[in-house]
């Protein structure tokens, strides 16, 4: 879409209105990416809602970190680059891994994380091969370079503010898988599950001063990163992001709706008044949103996660509690977890530890296990019963490889988590065969522990249909 077609149809719309039918204005936060673009482009007059000037201070990152030191609001170290000299400078200065992805975009496209010099330089040719059509990289469409904060918590945050200043925050939800998985192939919980009273304030407190100082008029999204008790942020978009659905069916507020309203000049408090916006009672359910990734339609495709998105839709489950919610997505995502049989483990080194104690459930829980030479080692080492040791894939021996195991039915779920740098190989294999023979594969570790969560609470407690309906009666959320 371009101004073009957006100045045709208020064209045509002008021509066409009678009396009161004028047109007086556009909405650019309810449609992604794009109409954000072409706010910048169309006149300041006809935009409504969130000033244009305050969109594209969002998206410059000279003028969001100035805002952000302003404000003392933690960001990771990172900076802008027009070509491979300036991003190695800024890589070396901050420190590796980086994450390094266009200006302007959405979805992820062409974001990576990179771990060494090398890496940066062909992200980088490959950033500005792929933006040729839009103008190549320039100044005003730099490549953003940041430290890349491995193993922290990923958190969401969408709230509304009105023309008087006020701030609604209408939820606050933490990613299962860590940082560095796109936020839309990411599952999260609403409300969240770790994250502590201090950090919840915290997060709280900065939406509020970010909401502000953009004159934020209806949504306003908000990514956060939360690492050994400190919160970073990663960005914040004046617009509508794709959680939306997913916290007005959680909270029971109409969240597009109330921003619809609000960017037309009503006030929270006029729409309290109306009946429009009710109460929240206490939230006594957990939901989960999930992605629904398409890799079955696609044979040979590498499943591992990363920051580049890959889902094309989402579903939600809804529970007591994040064990039986979480099971629900998944089966609504078309991954049944297991409640009996083997699981395959094969875990990047630094995954190990925490491995451990996802693997003493399993087994608690009854289930056999099946691990590479390497986990298995650690796993036996630590008291845990491996049932079955792997060979490396190629590696000739009388133990089983993991795609035989696979690929015969004797296994029910794997969890391959690969990390960093280092021949990704074996990974690739194990994901594939998974793939092709329909096994649920996890490949982080926190999508492990999640699964290891439903699958408990699923042993106790029989899964029920629960009706948003009945959830939302009388507008309190129970």
């Amino acid at each position: 879409m371009s101004a073009e077609d957006v100045s045709n149809v208020i064209d045509a719309e002008q021509r066409a209105s009678v009396g009161e039918g004028r047109v007086v204005g556009v909405v650019v936060s309810l449609g992604g990416q794009t109409p954000l673009k072409l706010a910048g482009v169309l006149p300041e007059s006809l935009v409504l809602g969130t000033p244009p000037s305050s969109i594209d201070l969002a998206e410059d990152r000279e003028r969001w970190n100035a805002l952000c030191r302003e404000l003392d609001i933690a960001q990771p170290a990172g900076g802008t680059a027009t070509n491979v000299d300036e991003a190695l400078v800024i890589a070396t200065d901050i420190g590796f891994p980086v994450l390094i992805r266009p200006s302007y975009v959405l979805g992820g496209r062409a974001m990576e994380i990179v771990y060494d010099e090398d890496g940066v330089a062909r992200v980088m040719k490959s950033v500005a091969a792929g933006l040729i059509r839009e103008g190549g990289v320039s100044a005003e469409r730099p490549v953003l370079v940041d430290r890349f904060l491995e193993d922290a918590v990923e958190v969401d945050v969408d709230s509304v503010r009105d023309l008087d200043g006020e701030v609604l925050i209408a939820g606050i939800m933490e990613h299962v898988e860590e940082a560095g998985v796109h936020s839309g192939d990411s599952a999260c919980a609403l409300p969240p599950q770790t994250l502590s009273k201090e950090v919840l304030a915290t997060i709280e407190g900065h939406t509020h001063a970010i909401a502000h100082a953009l004159g934020v008029v209806g949504l306003l999204n908000v990514q956060y990163a939360v690492k050994d008790g400190n919160v970073f942020v990663l960005e914040a978009n004046p617009r509508a992001s794709r959680t939306v659905p997913f916290v007005a069916k959680a909270t029971g507020l109409p969240l597009a709706n109330i921003a619809a309203r609000l960017i037309v000049g009503e006030t929270l408090a006029a729409l309290r008044e109306s009946g429009v916006l009710r109460p929240l009672g206490v939230m006594h359910h957990v939901s989960v949103k999930e992605a629904v990734l398409p890799f079955d339609r696609f044979p040979g495709v590498d499943t591992l996660l990363g920051p580049e998105m890959r889902s094309t839709g989402e579903v939600m489950g809804v529970d007591m509690t994040f064990g039986l919610a979480f099971a629900k997505s998944q089966m609504a995502a078309g991954t049944r977890l297991p409640r009996q049989g083997t699981v395959f483990l094969s875990l990047a080194d630094r995954d190990k530890p925490a491995g451990l104690t996802v693997a003493r459930q399993l087994v608690d829980l009854g289930f056999k296990i099946a691990a590479t030479e390497g986990t298995a080692a650690l796993l036996t080492g630590s008291g845990v019963p491996v049932d079955t040791v792997v060979a490396k894939v190629g590696e000739d021996g009388t133990v089983p490889r993991a795609l035989e195991l696979i690929g015969s039915g004797q296994v029910q779920l794997v969890v391959n988590t690969p990390r960093g740098r280092g021949p990704r190989a074996d990974g690739q294999y194990i994901r594939m065969a998974a793939l092709t023979h329909h096994v649920p594969c996890l490949t982080t570790l926190a999508a492990a522990k999640a699964a290891v969560a439903g699958i408990a609470d699923w042993a106790t407690h029989p899964l029920e249909v629960r009706a948003l309906q009945e959830l939302h009666m009388d507008g309190a959320v129970r």
